[in-house]
C-alpha cells in the first residue's frame, strides 16, 4: 500500500489541531511553527521502503503485535482483546493522543507504559521491558491503527507541569559537548552531521524501524542514543525524565500525521 501521498496531503490539513487551555494558563510557544516530519529529511530509497507495506520490515513486528494482542497471558486468563476487542476499531486514535495524563496515577504515561499497566493490573501478566521486541511489537501494532491521524496530545490542566518538565529537559545543555536537543533539531536541521541529514526531531513516526539498528526501536531508545551522542549520561528508559520529554516532543509534532511504523536510517 502506497501511503506517501496520503500522509503528505494530511499533513497540512491536520496542523489545525487545537488544545483548550484553562483560564490564565499560558499557551506554550512552538519553536517551530511549521513542523516537518522526519520523512521530509529521508532519502527516496528510505521512503520507498516505508511507504510500501510489503517492503517495510516493521510489519514483521506488526504481525507479532497482532498475535500478542489476541494471546491470553497472565493469571487473569485474559488477552488485550478480552477488554478492547478489535484493535482496528478500539485503538484507532490512541497513538495520536499519547503520551497522556493518567488521572489515577497523577502523571503522564507513554503508550508503552500504558500497555504494561494493562498487563500487570488487568491481565496479571509481567510488565515487558521498555524497548524489548515483544513490547515494541504490541505498540507498533497499536500505533498502526492511528496511521494518518494527526498527533493531538492534551497538555492542559494537570498535565501541564509534566509538559513543562519535558520542555526544560529539551532545552538544557548536557554532556561533554554541552549541547541541548534544540542545537541539532532547531538550530541546524537541514544540515549534515557527517553523513546524516539532521531532521527537526519530530516523534510522529515512532515506533520506527531504524535501518542502522535493523529493528523497530522505541522513541526512548532513540532519546537515550541522542544523550549518549553528546557524551552525556542518559536517564533510564521509562524514567520520569524521558517520559516527560516524550510528552513535550509529541507536542512539538502536534498536527503531523502519525506515520508509524516509519523507516529511518
Amino acid at each position: 500500500m502506497k501511503i506517501g501521498m496520503v500522509l503528505a496531503g494530511l499533513a497540512a490539513a491536520s496542523l489545525s489541531a487545537v488544545v483548550a487551555f484553562a483560564e490564565g494558563e499560558r499557551p506554550p510557544n512552538r519553536p517551530i511553527p511549521d513542523p516537518q516530519s522526519g520523512r521530509h529529511f529521508a532519502t527516496p530509497d528510505t521512503l520507498a521502503i516505508q511507504d510500501d507495506d510489503f517492503l517495510n520490515p516493521a510489519f514483521l513486528w506488526v504481525e507479532e503485535g497482532e498475535q500478542a494482542w489476541n494471546r491470553v497471558e497472565g493469571t487473569a486468563g485474559q488477552s488485550c482483546a478480552s477488554c478492547h476487542n478489535d484493535a482496528t476499531e478500539s485503538m484507532r486514535g490512541v497513538r495520536a493522543r499519547m503520551p497522556a495524563y493518567h488521572p489515577r496515577l497523577q502523571r503522564v504515561v507513554t503508550l508503552e507504559q500504558q500497555v504494561n499497566i494493562c498487563r500487570t493490573e488487568r491481565m496479571g501478566a509481567p510488565a515487558l521491558p521498555i524497548d524489548s521486541r515483544p513490547l515494541n511489537a504490541i505498540t507498533t501494532y497499536i500505533a498502526l491503527q492511528s496511521r494518518g491521524m494527526p498527533v493531538n496530545v492534551d497538555i492542559s490542566g494537570p498535565a501541564r507541569r509534566f509538559f513543562d518538565e519535558g520542555e526544560r529537559f529539551y532545552n538544557t545543555r548536557r554532556g561533554q559537548l554541552d549541547m541541548r536537543c534544540a542545537t541539532c533539531h532547531e538550530e541546524n536541521y537541514g544540515r549534515y552531521l557527517r553523513a546524516d541529514l539532521l531532521s527537526q526531531g519530530m516523534s510522529n513516526g515512532f515506533p520506527t524501524y531504524r535501518l542502522k539498528e535493523q529493528r523497530v526501536i522505541s522513541l526512548q531508545f532513540r532519546l537515550m542514543g541522542c544523550v549518549q551522542d553528546v557524551r552525556g549520561q542518559p536517564p533510564a528508559m521509562g524514567s520520569e525524565e524521558f517520559t516527560n520529554l516524550e510528552f513535550y516532543l509529541a507536542w512539538r509534532a502536534q498536527g503531523l500525521p502519525v506515520e508509524s511504523p516509519a523507516v529511518r536510517r
